[in-house]
Parts: structure tokens; sequence; C-alpha cells
């Protein structure tokens, strides 16, 4: 029998989630013997396969269009879709930007932030993506699993996978995991 193939992806957040990931310590050799594990942002492959994975998963909300085309490709290269964390579940702490212009945003972070020189200036580079509202991963992709938490506990995460790498549907009691 093919082990399940595994990609990960981190959008608008500070990675933890990935962190908590690594948490599970020793387990990974578990996942591993269980799944093939693909592309993530602490391995070399950067993207899911071409040909499509079992699992995707991706953390951190969609902060801009960059965010929002890697949240397109993983759902189109995968079967089942993984929101793990806050940021993606909720939108999280990028999201409480969603409460001034995006403009004013952009200037304090650029222009008046106390880091920055006196030539502060709102970069507008295409490859930097262009700025969005910041939304939750569902609100662009259709989602099939949501792991709240910030971060989702190691041993959350552990389960999770654990269960997803042997085709099934992880479920937690209370209203830490939702399948769709």
């Amino acid at each position: 029998m093919t082990k399940p193939k595994i990609s990960s992806d981190w959008l608008a957040g500070c990675a933890g989630c990935h962190m908590s990931l690594l948490d599970i310590d020793e387990r990974i050799i578990q996942v591993a013997e269980l799944a093939d594990l693909r592309s993530t942002p602490i391995t070399d492959l950067k993207t899911p396969d071409e040909s499509g994975v079992d699992v995707g998963i991706l953390e951190g909300g969609i902060n801009n269009s960059y965010n929002e085309e890697v949240a397109l490709r993983m759902r189109k290269r995968c079967k089942i879709l993984v929101a793990l964390g806050d940021c993606a579940v909720f939108g999280g702490v990028p999201a409480m930007r969603n409460f001034f212009p995006l403009e004013d945003v952009l200037k304090r972070a650029y222009v008046e932030a106390e880091s920055n020189d006196e030539s502060g200036r709102i970069p507008s580079d295409p490859e930097l993506a262009t700025p969005t509202r910041v939304r939750a991963l569902e609100e662009v992709v259709p989602v099939d699993v949501f792991v709240p938490g910030c971060p989702p506990d190691a041993d959350v995460i552990f389960y999770v996978l654990s269960e997803l790498a042997q085709g099934r549907k992880p479920v937690l009691k209370g209203d830490k995991l939702q399948w769709h």
C-alpha cells in the first residue's frame, strides 16, 4: 500500500503552527512511517506535487495576492485541506488590521514606525504581492479539517496527522476540531 502524501505551507502568520508541529518531537518518525512528508517550509521541496497530495496543511491567514495563490494551488493539489491554527481558521492576529483602512496600516508600518529611517516609503514592487483584507482560509478555498489554536497543541497536531495518514477522519471532543 502506498503511503499518503502530506504537504504543508504557511501564509500570513508567525510560523508558530509549524513550530508546534516540530514539537511532536520523535513522533515525527511515526508520522514519516505512515505518510510521505513532501513539501513544507522546513524542507527543500517547497510546493506540493503537481500530481497531487493526499493531505495539504496551511497555516496563516490570507494577507495578500501571493497567499491567495498559495492557498488556491494547495487546494487544487490536495484531496483533504487542513486549516492549521487560529490564523488559518479565523484570520487570527493578522486579521486585527482589518479594523483599519489598508492605506493607514501600510503607512504606519512602512513610513511612521519608530524603527524606520527618514526615507520610509510603502513598497510597491509586484514581487511583494498585493495586500488584501486578511481572510481566514475558508473565505478563499473550501477547507475540510479545522484545527484551531495559537498554536495548536503538538499532541493535537500529532493526532490529526496520524489519523489522516491512516485514512481516518480526525475527531476530537469539544470545539477543538471540525470535519466538513
